[in-house]
């Protein structure tokens, strides 16, 4: 890590890179978006292809109850990982495992977790502002990925390793799961293990982005590059390739933009207003085109 920022330290000199590039906390940032942004794309495929949009915000949702709980279990309240990882983990799987046991239907059922989680996070965040800096609880709703520091990182490439040690050789077959549930099970796959497993992927990766994007924004990141590239592709391996470079980008941009700029916005919004815009785009293409 240190050589690296020394590296661009020399590069924002020499003025090979932008001048911010001289900051530590500029480098962290990047670093960290590299490493989310392809995952988000990549694992908002299968978001899109399983119709679980719905699902990834209530995930995103449950971390204000999850940081609001390590606060007042005494964890450090710029980083209550224990208590974000144990009780966004706890609320995916007890809410897939409802899914499976009840007759009403899935987007109610999200719909009615999201409130209980988005309620009670407001509720104790509020109880715990008394204790903490305001503006840590600012930086968990929307993101400060400027504030990412090398234990971020640790975490952040450890979470990225095991999905993407989950990831690739499972892939195919959760997708088949969602597409053709009755040829998988035909070929012998077990579509209930490939939807707790999708569940806990999209619960990791959340966790790891919520200091990048915010609690209320991570699940549009999930969805927004992925449609994107929907429209604009016409087979999987370019739609996964598409959406995972869009959300790239946006990350990357809305790190860089807003401070190149000199904007006061939070890196959160700025990645989102960014894959929204690409989204945009992309709607006026496809509409040029068929007029």
């Amino acid at each position: 890590m240190e050589s690296l920022r020394q590296w661009a330290l020399a590069g924002a000199e020499a003025g090979y890179l932008p001048e911010s590039f001289g900051y530590a906390f500029m480098v962290n940032a990047l670093i960290a978006a590299v490493m989310v942004g392809p995952l988000l794309g990549g694992l908002g495929t299968l978001v899109i292809a399983k119709r679980l949009a719905f699902f990834s915000e209530a995930v995103g949702h449950a971390a204000l109850t999850g940081i609001a709980i390590g606060i007042l279990l005494g964890e450090p309240a710029e980083n209550p990982i224990i208590s974000l990882f144990t009780f966004c983990m706890l609320f995916a799987l007890i809410l897939h495992f409802v899914r499976n046991r009840t007759a009403v239907p899935y987007d109610t059922l999200v719909g009615v977790f999201l409130a209980i989680a988005l309620a009670g996070g407001s509720a104790l965040l509020m109880f715990v502002a008394r204790k903490i800096n305001i503006h840590m609880l600012e930086n968990v709703l929307f993101g400060s990925i400027l504030t990412v520091n090398d234990a971020d990182i640790l975490l952040l490439a450890l979470c990225c390793a095991v999905i993407v040690a989950l990831l690739l050789p499972t892939f195919n077959r959760m997708l088949l799961t969602c597409i053709s549930p009755d040829l998988a099970r035909v070929r012998g796959y077990n579509s209930q293990f490939y939807d707790y497993l999708f569940v806990i992927m999209v619960t990791l990766v959340t966790i790891a982005a919520v200091k990048i994007v915010g609690a209320v924004l991570v699940g549009a990141l999930l969805l927004i590059p992925g449609a994107t590239a929907r429209l604009l592709t016409t087979n999987m391996g370019s739609f996964v390739r598409l959406s995972a470079l869009l959300a790239t980008i946006a990350c990357v941009g809305g790190i860089y933009l807003p401070m190149a700029m000199e904007i006061p916005v939070p890196s959160g919004a700025a990645i989102i207003l960014i894959s929204a815009l690409f989204f945009i785009s992309a709607n006026l293409y496809k509409i040029g085109v068929k007029s």
